[in-house]
């Protein structure tokens, strides 16, 4: 049985598509509804938020979830991704080394932000690798009724950033952290500052001036909220 946006807590953004903003961090999950199919975009900070996130696309999608996006490798966009076992999960190229050769610098990270020891330790052991690892972009059909376009569009935030756009009136753009609505764009010591703006400006070019854009923490801002942040980073960064 299927439930609405509203009743399941979600933020319906276009026929289809929607997207929960997660306690603790406010990170942006997305959702894409197919027919037959259906896309997650990012996973959460624990396996107990992945496996709600599972549970909550089922009722939305009215069956599983058959496809995972994750935009980049942060704890709190990739550690619940192992509850989509199922899935055939997409990355930009490069992310997969990040899993694989990088955990206990993910586990540091999450426990530094405040992510319990143990949880931490069961997601990191149970980490999902993409299958599916895109150099520059890729045309997912979810059923009959659309497509999405996924695009590695950096680095910026990290060196292996994904974007997500969703063909439509209005196109909706799952941005990742490239794009922080609820405060400064945080640029840690796996950032790439001189690609940033270049970045933001792929993304422009993918969803034009009347897509909602969806950051990665945050309120849906539009084109001139993304322009604005793209500017604001070029002089942070001395980048023309």
């Amino acid at each position: 049985m299927t439930v609405t946006w509203e009743e399941a807590g979600w933020e319906r953004l276009a026929a289809g598509v929607g997207r929960c903003r997660l306690p603790g961090w406010d990170c942006t999950v997305g959702l894409v509804v197919g027919a037959g199919s259906a896309l997650m975009i990012d996973a959460g900070s624990s396996l107990a938020e992945g496996a709600r996130l599972r549970t909550e696309a089922r009722a939305l999608a009215g069956h599983a979830v058959t496809h995972l996006a994750l935009t980049h490798a942060h704890f709190d966009h990739v550690f619940g991704a192992a509850e989509f076992a199922d899935a055939e999960v997409f990355g930009a190229t490069g992310v997969e080394r990040v899993l694989t050769d990088e955990r206990e610098e993910l586990r540091t990270d999450a426990v530094r932000n405040g992510l319990h020891a143990r949880v931490a330790d069961e997601a990191v052991a149970a980490l999902t690798y993409p299958r599916h690892l895109i150099s520059d972009e890729w045309t997912l059909p979810l059923g009959d009724d659309r497509q999405v376009l996924l695009a590695n569009v950096g680095p910026g935030h990290t060196s292996h950033d994904l974007a997500v756009l969703v063909p439509g009136s209005p196109a909706v753009v799952f941005c990742g952290d490239l794009v922080e609505e609820s405060g400064e764009p945080q640029a840690g010591p796996d950032a790439v500052p001189p690609h940033w703006p270049a970045a933001l400006d792929r993304l422009l070019s993918l969803g034009g001036e009347d897509a909602l854009y969806v950051p990665g923490h945050g309120a849906v801002v539009d084109a001139g909220f993304v322009r604005a942040q793209r500017d604001a980073l070029a002089t942070r960064f001395g980048v023309s």
